[in-house]
């Protein structure tokens, strides 16, 4: 069930976010039509352990995913002792936070940062004499890569905060590089969505800028 409806949800029509924005189609006039019912992704496994292996390692990912709150909550019984009254409760709230803001992420990468990668490279063609039939081990790298990277990346107002009271940064900073991470950032959109469609980079863009002011919160005046 996880196989067919999670990890490869994405690969098939009905998908939550295909269906959401082919409702969204008639409303919105510059974004691409997602109303179509013929898109699907071939994946093929092209070595003979592939699937037994891969079955081994998702299952490994999977479950470091789902427990990182535990994982967390053992760190944080490790430390504890070390540390003052009102260093504990600071702590306490960064693992709390942390670990919300990796599950988010992830969340992110798996609903939205992933599906949108996977809709345009894999209807993208070089040429007509060349279909594109994608591997397990293709789909299954990029799928954990994106899904992860996202969760590390919703861990920079963590992040933020810390450098912070190391002293590091503080709000005039994000306010002062605002316009450069604007920049940078619609870079990085266009490149994990590049369809060159307004609509599909603006909603990789707007969760990724609200992080960044997200963080700017985090941060001492």
């Amino acid at each position: 069930y996880i196989y067919d409806n999670v990890i490869m949800g994405p690969t098939r029509p009905d998908f939550f976010l295909y269906r959401y924005l082919c409702r969204a189609t008639s409303a919105v006039a510059f974004m691409p039509d997602f109303c179509d019912d013929a898109f699907h992704v071939d994946i093929i496994n092209i070595n003979l352990a592939s699937q037994f292996f891969r079955h081994m390692t998702t299952s490994f990912w999977l479950a470091l995913i789902l427990t990182f709150p535990y994982l967390a909550y053992e760190l944080w019984r490790f430390i504890r002792p070390a540390l003052y009254a009102n260093e504990k409760e600071n702590v306490k709230w960064v693992f709390i936070f942390g670990t919300v803001m990796f599950f988010l992420g992830c969340l992110v990468g798996y609903l939205l940062v992933f599906p949108m990668t996977l809709r345009f490279l894999a209807g993208y063609q070089l040429s007509d004499l060349i279909n594109n039939q994608i591997s397990l081990d293709s789909y299954m790298d990029n799928f954990l890569m994106l899904t992860f990277i996202m969760g590390i990346v919703f861990e920079l107002p963590l992040l933020s905060w810390f450098l912070s009271k190391l002293g590091l940064v503080n709000r005039s900073f994000f306010k002062k590089y605002r316009r450069h991470a604007i920049v940078a950032l619609l870079i990085l959109s266009a490149v994990i969505t590049p369809s060159g469609d307004p609509f599909t980079l603006s909603i990789v863009f707007v969760p990724l800028y609200l992080l960044y002011e997200l963080s700017s919160l985090f941060v001492k005046r």
